[in-house]
């Protein structure tokens, strides 16, 4: 079924998970990255993947939106499913995917363009054609991350010519330009400065009203702030694992394994 025409979710489905997996793997030619992962994500909530360095997160975050295809030798098995859409199913709109959900990652990476064709590209590629249209769309998406007083007289300076942050807000609004219903955040804060990072984290939490985020962090101080639920990794005999995964308060206050404890006390990591 292809993504741009899998039917909208019913009432009930609403109170489903938005995103499933089970038993989900990922290696890389001979390396396991993670194995038999299964895990829910409901929808219009933060989840936050935790764990040390080189447990899977990021791996697991790429398979959301097979990004996994661009890499030679990657392969991918389980089940994954994005409301009513096998996302593993080779028969799958992949680009339509990738609308759908949305993806920023560590470093800013704006194109080196303006920063009105930062956002006016992606519209024409996506089939708004009309300029009006799309102008109106850039303004809103731009109002919606902070950025439109900053920017509003200067919207044809190279995107390059912002601060950080405000890269990272823009990258945020081309995502969100596309109306995905998932945005994957890979350690969006991790390049910035305090300050920008602050706003970042803000943007994050307002943005749960409308769409379902699933963000990788090594901050556990983020995590706690702006997570609903929580899911950790850590590596097991050299391949990531889900130890545990719940609502925030009770993995931080009460976890369930003892590693988990460990590691959010800050005894292990």
């Amino acid at each position: 079924m292809s993504v741009l025409t899998a039917p909208p979710p019913s009432p009930a489905a609403a109170t489903r998970p938005l995103v499933e997996c089970e038993a989900l793997s990922l290696r890389y030619g001979e390396h396991r990255a993670f194995a038999d992962v299964s895990l829910a994500v409901e929808p219009r909530r933060i989840t936050a993947i935790i764990g040390p360095s080189g447990c899977g997160k990021s791996s697991f975050l790429t398979c959301l939106n097979r990004l996994t295809d661009l890499i030679p030798g990657c392969r991918v098995d389980g089940r994954l499913r994005i409301g009513e859409v096998d996302v593993l199913d080779p028969a799958t709109d992949v680009v339509a995917l990738r609308r759908r959900v949305g993806m920023i990652f560590q470093k800013p990476n704006p194109f080196p363009l303006s920063i009105h064709r930062n956002l006016d590209l992606p519209l024409r590629q996506h089939g708004m054609r009309r300029r009006a249209e799309r102008d109106a769309a850039i303004e809103s998406v731009l109002r919606d991350v902070g950025l439109w007083d900053e920017v509003a007289d200067r919207l044809h300076k190279p995107a390059t010519s912002l601060s950080g942050g405000q890269q990272q807000r823009l990258c945020i609004a081309r995502a969100l330009a596309l109306k995905p219903e998932v945005v994957l955040l890979d350690e969006p804060c991790s390049a910035l400065d305090p300050i920008s990072s602050a706003v970042v984290e803000d943007l994050i939490v307002s943005l749960k009203e409308r769409f379902t985020l699933v963000i990788v962090t090594h901050n556990l101080a983020q995590a706690r702030r702006i997570a609903d639920r929580v899911a950790f990794f850590w590596m097991v005999d050299g391949c990531g694992r889900l130890v545990e995964s719940g609502p925030c308060r009770q993995v931080f206050a009460a976890p369930r394994e003892e590693l988990t404890a460990a590691y959010v006390r800050g005894a292990r990591g």
